[in-house]
Order: C-alpha cells, then structure tokens, then sequence
C-alpha cells in the first residue's frame, strides 16, 4: 500500500496497530467525535465495533454515504479509499482486520 494512503500513517494519532503477520493487519481506531480520518485506502477488510458509532464517508467520484452501527457490529468492507468523519456524539471506537 502507498504509505502516504496507510489509515496508520494518514491517521496515527488515533489507528494504532494491534497485529500483524503475512496474512492481516489488524488495528484500533478511536473516533473523538467530529474527528475524520483523511483520505486513506484498505484492502479488503472486516471492521469490528467496540461502542456505537455514525459516520459519514466520502468515497471517490464524489459519492457519499452514511453508515451507522452498533457495538458488536462485525461488518465486510471491501477494499478500496475513503475518508470517514465521525457524526456522533461520543467516541467511535472499532477494530479494523486488513486482508493481505
């Protein structure tokens, strides 16, 4: 991945790693609301959330979504860039595993 579009680079104050071998990479996030992650890329990827958390995405093209989850949520992401802006109130806080 160009590090200049590594989540762990783009956003290290709050993506720090957890794990990493040949297969995955594997990190936490912690959102402070109003907080975004600028834009980085993942390749495939599942993200885990540890507390309840909305955000608002901004994709290529100019597309844009909302996303709201729940704590325990386990959701598939595919690869690809965004930029992710937390909108809720409280710190979103999930677990990020990259496939290699």
């Amino acid at each position: 991945m160009e590090r200049s579009l590594d989540p762990t680079v783009v956003a290290a104050s709050f993506i720090k790693p957890v794990f990493e071998n040949a297969r995955v990479r594997v990190y936490e996030a912690h959102f402070a609301p109003g907080v975004t992650a600028p834009w980085h890329a993942h390749p495939d990827n599942i993200i885990h959330l540890l507390t309840d958390a909305s955000f608002h995405i901004k994709l290529p093209e100019g597309k844009e979504q909302d996303l709201v989850l729940r704590a325990g949520d386990t959701k598939w992401m595919d690869g690809g860039q965004h930029e992710v802006l937390n909108t809720g109130e409280d710190e979103a806080r999930m677990l990020v595993i990259e496939l290699k």
